[in-house]
């Protein structure tokens, strides 16, 4: 009997002993894998992703340490100048990104590739856009706030708003601060309300302008090689004319000629 109960007891350790290993191993993974980016405040959402809250903490780079299933991500209030390529791609789950507030200068080509599927809001309101990169916004089909930024319109901006897949209503948020050419006046307006505005008119005078200059001097050119082929062609004509004159048989003729011309 002492037997059995010292075989059952040993084997409740052991048992113990690997239960307790388990619970301590799938708490482990569970928080490597759902571990809130470093500094940050994450909250569970009701439909189970995370969201993650990194406004206001002075950062200079976009956290590359975010969980990849987060739905929500708010980097607002921070230091960012630049949202380089694929800066979001391992959260395929992303519905809201807030960039609003930043320094932003320069959204790289393919700055939010891969959220195209997933994304609803894109914030990059309040920072200091000046140019519109097409690129950055490939794929993306989302609403955006673009205001508040110094938006420079001109023939590239006009060329490239066509290009890109935002919610039509997103692209009223850029409102011109400068212009090229500046006597548009769509300085402080939405460039989507002014579709009377065509800023590709100075590109399309230079072209033509150019067109005429290049047109110009093929004709110059033209003519220069004509009058050059007809004066060389003169001078061929006059050396074979005094060849001619000075072969031996030539002269002979011409002395017998200016006699029978002189006895007659």
């Amino acid at each position: 009997m002492s037997l059995i109960a010292d075989w059952l007891l040993r084997h409740s350790v052991v048992t113990c002993l690997l239960l307790h290993s388990l619970v301590l191993m799938t708490f482990c993974f569970h928080n490597a894998a759902t571990s809130c980016s470093n500094g940050c405040y994450c909250s569970e959402n009701d439909t189970g992703g995370k969201t993650v809250r990194c406004s206001n903490m002075r950062l200079i780079e976009i956290p590359q340490d975010i969980p990849n299933d987060t739905q929500r991500v708010y980097l607002d209030f921070n230091l960012f100048t630049t949202v380089p390529t694929n800066a979001f791609a391992g959260l395929p789950n992303l519905v809201e990104l807030d960039l609003s507030h930043n320094e932003l200068s320069l959204l790289e080509p393919g700055a939010f590739r891969g959220l195209g599927p997933s994304l609803q809001f894109l914030d990059i309101s309040s920072n200091k856009l000046v140019s519109f990169n097409p690129e950055a916004f490939d794929g993306l089909r989302s609403r955006a706030n673009l205001t508040n930024n110094p938006w420079h319109c001109d023939c590239n901006l006009q060329m490239a708003l066509p290009r890109v897949d935002l919610e039509p209503a997103s692209l009223a948020g850029i409102v011109c601060k400068t212009s090229d050419p500046e006597e548009t006046g769509v300085q402080g307006l939405a460039f989507l309300l002014a579709p009377a505005i065509d800023l590709c008119v100075v590109m399309k005078r230079t072209t033509d302008v150019a067109m005429l200059v290049v047109m110009f001097g093929w004709f110059s050119m033209v003519i220069s090689y004509l009058v050059y082929y007809v004066r060389a062609n003169q001078e061929d004509a006059r050396r074979h004319l005094e060849y001619l004159k000075s072969l031996p048989g030539i002269q002979g003729k011409s002395e017998e000629s200016s006699t029978i011309s002189t006895v007659v």
